[in-house]
């Protein structure tokens, strides 16, 4: 069944006409040929990450939009076989808009990524530009790239001993009370002396911190912790890649920093080169205050095997210039609700968003802008948001100031008020893959906006969302490409237009509930979706609701919900609009053994110890899928399944590799 009133022509023809529209479009008369040819400009290799590496190159002309770059990779220095990569996503001309004002339109161009590669490795990868209409300039681009190498330890580095204050048996030589006394070099520098650094630490220092609890008072002039007053260790020394200023727990017991109620713990955003490692933090506002916009931030931090407990914020940076941090295997704890799902715009709340005072008591586990960052295998739950780029704003004009090449992959996020993840303000190569989320008040996947892609949500999987949805692609975002994820949640929250939007090889099964399965706000006629399976809610008759530019236009950012068609069948929807053609329909018995979240009960806690996300080995969903490259070379069977996890295949792990990984339900209760 479907809504919607045409004048000129049935509803059953817009298919047929579509494809004659575009064909006619691609098909432009002999006049416009200079302008369909496209010409060959700049190509740009980003900052690298330790698994993948990200491009852009910029064109002008292909108005037609038929042109396409192949890629190709392979270890350099090898005779092997080039394996066969994601083409770049074409991009250009989309237009985002957000409510702070925004108005930007992608300039014309390719990028994408090759993904899981191994570290510290130099690749080869080859860009072949073809289009039909003929090729100015370069057609074929190779450059040898090599992965980041993960951040280590000078070996000859000079080793520092750091004590707590109270530390009763034998030291080390040299010994220091106190981080900051062996950070500054300036002993016993209590008081009004606190800021002296005669000797600073030095590249390659090797600060070691001896257990026990390190707990200053802020407000006792002469603490011989050396931070009087605000309670926060400044920090300004620089390390370099090959010589990291490093600040680690010695192995003899916990290290304990506890910030005493100081709103930031640590001030580094002017240090380069740090690591910070096997350290307890507790009881502070912001923990790593890494970088503030247009002031500066940090280069090179790392922050690994680390806990967080009780804390507003564990990491967080808006300062565009900000590179190349390492976030790994941390636990991080909030302060919000633990019992009980509750949004910023809950009514259950006791102080809810617009009908009151909403308390932040913990905002974001961690927020980033720049590039090159990689946050992974960490643990998070009790937070606003789990893991965030800034909604920064329109990108710098500066291409090193934007914010490309951010990898979020393999975290464990339970219990946010709002989002898992949000890539909002994210440019170019925000790749987030093999995350899963359990309990999000509002939404699972954000961007809202993106600049232009693409955004790579790959193989994530999210369960209970029950206020909004899977994805939260709010003021035109522009450039998102969703494959093999498996979202217990819907898609029908997401009203708002998006473009250069493409989905494959999903998985949308929601809880039953009065709206439909999917929404597809396409203001993109080349926004694509398919072979993704989809199960309907329960006596809903608007199923799948279509938005899409009118016949001979390509863009129309005025399009909105009253411009919809819904249908009540798949193959209704498919019919028509063209999209889904290989989509089908599913239901839980595509699973070992799960549940959908009890409708009536939107509040209740799930924990991702009780859930089985993997496919029956013969069910509907499996071998239905299509390939991709360097996303599913794997496959195990004739085709890939759908969904997140591919029968035969070890389940990802999700979280910290270390303590307190699994997140289990006794930690949280």
């Amino acid at each position: 069944m479907f809504h919607r009133c045409f004048q000129f022509f049935n509803v059953w023809d817009y298919k047929f006409l579509r494809m004659l529209s575009v064909g006619v479009y691609l098909l432009l008369p002999t006049c416009t040929a200079s302008q369909n040819t496209v010409h060959s400009g700049e190509f740009i290799v980003e900052p690298p990450t330790l698994e993948n590496l990200g491009f852009e190159w910029k064109i002008d002309g292909d108005d037609n939009r038929n042109a396409e770059v192949l890629v190709e990779y392979r270890a350099a220095g090898s005779d092997s076989d080039w394996k066969q990569g994601m083409p770049l996503l074409r991009i250009g001309g989309e237009k985002i808009t957000e409510r702070a004002g925004i108005d930007y339109v992608t300039p014309a161009m390719f990028a994408g990524s090759i993904l899981d590669l191994h570290s510290d490795t130099e690749y080869e990868c080859r860009f072949t530009l073809r289009d039909p209409d003929g090729v100015e300039g370069e057609a074929v681009k190779t450059v040898t790239v090599r992965t980041r190498a993960e951040p280590k330890e000078a070996h000859d580095g000079r080793i520092l001993h750091v004590y707590p204050q109270h530390w009763k048996g034998e030291k080390q030589e040299p010994a220091f009370t106190g981080l900051m006394e062996a950070y500054n070099g300036s002993q016993k520098a209590i008081g009004d002396w606190y800021l002296v650094d005669e000797n600073q630490v030095k590249p390659g220092d090797i600060i070691m911190l001896h257990g026990g609890l390190y707990r200053a008072d802020r407000s006792d002039y002469i603490n011989p912790e050396s931070i009087p007053f605000d309670g926060t260790y400044f920090l300004t020394a620089k390390g370099t890649a090959q010589r990291p200023i490093v600040i680690k727990a010695a192995g003899d017991g916990e290290v304990l920093f506890d910030g005493a109620g100081a709103h930031t713990l640590f001030n580094v955003m002017a240090t380069e080169h740090h690591i910070f490692e096997g350290i307890t933090f507790i009881n502070a506002d912001r923990v790593f205050d890494a970088g503030r916009k247009k002031i500066t931030g940090a280069n090179g931090l790392t922050i690994r095997n680390c806990r967080f407990e009780e804390v507003g914020e564990a990491i967080r940076t808006e300062y565009a210039g900000s590179k190349n941090f390492y976030i790994v295997d941390n636990l991080i704890i909030g302060r919000n609700d633990r019992y009980r799902l509750l949004g910023w715009t809950d009514r259950r709340h006791s102080n809810p968003g617009p009908y009151g005072k909403y308390l932040l008591n913990s905002y974001m586990a961690i927020k980033v802008y720049g590039s090159g960052h990689v946050i992974a295998y960490n643990s998070i739950a009790y937070f606003h948001d789990g893991i965030s780029i800034s909604t920064y704003g329109s990108p710098e004009q500066e291409r090193q100031l934007r914010a490309v090449s951010i990898d979020i992959y393999n975290n464990d996020i339970h219990l946010v008020n709002d989002d898992f993840i949000e890539a909002d303000g994210g440019v170019h190569n925000i790749r987030i893959m093999r995350n899963r989320g359990v309990n999000a008040a509002q939404s699972g996947l954000s961007a809202q906006p993106l600049f232009g892609g693409p955004a790579y949500f790959i193989r994530n999987v999210l369960y209970h969302i029950p206020s909004g949805g899977a994805f939260k692609f709010y003021n035109q975002p522009a450039g998102l490409v969703a494959y093999h994820n498996t979202f217990i949640a819907d898609i029908t929250k997401n009203l708002e237009i998006h473009s250069n939007s493409h989905f494959r090889n999903n998985l949308f099964l929601s809880r039953d509930h009065r709206k439909g399965i999917a929404v597809f706000p396409f203001a993109t006629s080349y926004s694509t979706s398919d072979y993704n399976g989809y199960r309907p809610n329960q006596g809903v008759e608007r199923q799948y609701v279509w938005i899409t530019p009118s016949l001979w236009k390509v863009r129309d950012y005025s399009l909105s919900y009253k411009d919809s068609w819904s249908f009540e069948t798949l193959e209704g929807f498919s019919r028509t609009s063209g999209l889904e053609e290989h989509g089908i329909t599913v239901d839980y018995n595509i699973f070992k053994d799960l549940q959908q979240p009890d409708p009536q009960k939107p509040h209740t806690i799930y924990h991702a110890t009780d859930l089985n996300f993997k496919l029956k080995p013969n069910s509907k969903a499996v071998d239905a899928g299509m390939k991709i490259p360097n996303v599913n070379d794997d496959s195990t069977g004739k085709a890939p399944d759908l969904g997140a996890l591919e029968v035969g295949l070890p389940t990802p792990i999700f979280g910290c590799r270390g303590h307190g990984r699994a997140l289990d339900k006794p930690f949280y209760r």
